[in-house]
């Protein structure tokens, strides 16, 4: 029960519901056993009458009519006050999920990049669905029936032990056999739940997987390939689900044989002391009608001690998630932006999968306004260099400064929200392509998303789709064109009017001519920004203001278009072969 102390904080935020769900839940069970008791007065007084036929009948008569009255009244209350109870204390599960879900999401978005590189989006979507579901198991039906449990457990054996307690010993002696058996049976569901969930990361994971490349499984005719992994999985997963459900099984059997033992007892002591004169007809009775009472919340015990272990199991993942910290941090009373100088200063930085350096004692400086172009060969460190800059990671070592302050003494919010980026594979919404550009800038006019995309050259593209800028593209743009996307993903950027712009190899799926137009819309801003260019092409890189070339995570080359072309290397070697 260690992990679900963790939800010890929404049991006292719902206090107030949780009492007035305790008030009712002992309020329907109090009105709930004045049944059997005025069943059984019913049952002695009839007993009474015909044991001497003289009595008075009328009065006989006006009691039985009585107690029909009060039955039928208590049994009104006790529906009335159930009902209350349930709406009571399930609502209070559904808020509790409900914060729940937003506080996994909002812990999500402040874990760093490097989390989303070691953990599956499938296992994520997981343990904020399933889990979550699980969870609230525990918050309404478990915790509902439980109270409701102890409630007529306390007021019925109560009562049993005032009229006869040589008779409730005998009832209630099956009980301690059937906690025994629930422990056990709680033990194995417990393991088993753990199993069952990991499973159903595995099969979440696997099929997000599968979704998001139909495309490529598809072209490559993999389907049955793809059907045979997805029904290897779903088989380990039933084949765990039915060990669970195995054990599950185990406990309404159990359930039934205790408590029909208990009935023949009563029946059998009971019968025996009422021969003898030590207890009425209508006792025996009584207790007849509370043991069955107590059968089905007895019976739920072994559900709930199910649903518990399954919420501590799946409560268990979700903590493991909860528990870690973001690594990059925002600094307390970070300082802002003043001004937008780009400087490295001997960097150096290695992934966490233990993969050879990255960067190695990379320097430079580019000046705030000025255009810095980035060339390199595949894997050579040039995606780093700006994820660094906008501090998705932190530096092994040398220090980043942007306004000659070092990025991890920057308000990360601050920085962020001066960075305009554009990533090496774009992604695109399941939205309106004007919502899509939108993203970069929630507060920006119709006017100006329309200027964004005229300057990333994609204006006339969606005036040809129907809807213009109301289209609604598919999952991940999957309607666009990687050009479109691409070109997109720069409008999006642009609208923000970033004081830096950052554009990882950006141009890869637009023509030369395209590219050319977008980078001459980009001189011709109305802001000025400081802006790296991350590119394969001396198109791109040639009327930059600085050119510098990387190679196995050093930089090799610096300079201007005109110095370096007139220098033995890589980028004089590249200029031969691109502009023939």
């Amino acid at each position: 029960m260690r992990a679900l102390q963790y939800l010890n904080k929404y049991l006292y935020k719902y206090r107030v519901r949780l009492v007035l769900g305790l008030f009712f839940t002992i309020a329907a069970k109090v009105f709930a056993v004045v049944a059997p008791s005025l069943v059984g007065d019913s049952i002695t007084e009839v007993n009474r009458y015909l044991s001497d036929p003289s009595g008075d009948f009328e009065q006989t008569k006006s009691i039985l009519i009585q107690n029909i009255a009060l039955i039928v009244g208590a049994a009104l209350l006790s529906g009335i006050f159930t009902f209350t109870m349930r709406q009571t204390i399930i609502n209070v599960s559904r808020f509790i999920e409900f914060d729940l879900k937003n506080e996994i999401y909002q812990h999500y978005q402040r874990l760093s990049v490097n989390f989303y590189k070691n953990n599956r989006t499938g296992d994520l979507m997981n343990r904020i669905s399933e889990d979550v579901s699980k969870v609230r198991m525990y918050f309404g039906p478990a915790l509902m029936y439980s109270i409701n449990t102890v409630a007529l457990f306390v007021i019925v054996i109560s009562y049993m032990v005032s009229v006869a307690p040589t008779l409730t010993m005998y009832a209630l002696a099956p009980l301690p056999l059937l906690s025994i058996a629930i422990y056990q049976l709680s033990r194995s569901i417990h393991k088993r739940s753990t199993i069952v969930q990991e499973y159903l990361s595995k099969l979440s994971a696997f099929t997000q997987e599968m979704f998001s490349g139909i495309g490529i499984i598809k072209a490559n005719a993999i389907e049955p390939t793809a059907n045979n992994k997805m029904g290897a999985l779903a088989l380990g997963s039933m084949s765990k689900n039915m060990h669970l459900v195995q054990v599950q099984a185990w406990f309404f059997p159990l359930m039934i044989l205790l408590i029909g033992l208990s009935n023949v007892l009563v029946i059998f002591i009971g019968g025996s002391q009422f021969i003898n004169g030590q207890i009425e007809l209508g006792t025996l009775a009584e207790f007849i009608i509370y043991i069955n009472m107590l059968t089905w919340p007895v019976a739920t015990v072994g559900w709930v001690t199910s649903i518990v272990q399954q919420a501590e199991a799946s409560q268990k993942r979700i903590n493991e998630f909860l528990g870690q910290e973001p690594e990059i941090v925002s600094p307390k009373n970070g300082q802002k932006l003043q001004s937008y100088s780009i400087e490295f200063e001997d960097v150096s930085f290695s992934y966490d999968d233990g993969r050879e350096e990255a960067l190695k004692e990379v320097s430079f400086t580019l000046e705030s306004g000025k255009t810095l172009a980035i060339l390199g060969r595949t894997g050579c460190g040039k995606s780093t260099l700006l994820q660094l800059i906008s501090r998705m990671y932190d530096v092994s070592s040398g220090v980043v400064k942007i306004g000659g302050i070092d990025v991890r003494k920057l308000n990360l919010n601050n920085l962020r929200n001066h960075i305009g980026s554009v990533p090496q594979e774009a992604f695109l919404f399941s939205d309106s392509l004007e919502n899509n550009i939108r993203f970069g800038n929630a507060e920006a006019t119709k006017d100006e998303i329309e200027n964004a995309a005229d300057q990333a050259a994609v204006h006339n593209s969606i005036l040809n789709f129907a809807d213009g800028y109301r289209t609604v593209i598919g999952e991940r743009g999957v309607s666009l064109s990687g050009g479109q996307k691409q070109r997109m993903s720069i409008a999006r950027a642009l609208v923000k009017q970033p004081q830096i712009l950052l554009f990882d190899d950006s141009f890869s799926a637009v023509d030369t001519q395209t590219e050319e137009t977008i980078l001459q819309h980009l001189k011709s801003m109305s802001f000025e920004s400081t802006t790296i260019v991350v590119c394969h092409r001396v198109s791109s890189a040639k009327n930059a203001d600085y050119i510098l070339v990387m190679d196995e995570g050093r930089v090799t080359q610096f300079g201007t278009h005109e110095s370096l072309v007139k220098k033995p290397g890589y980028y004089a070697e590249l200029c031969k072969k691109q502009l023939k």
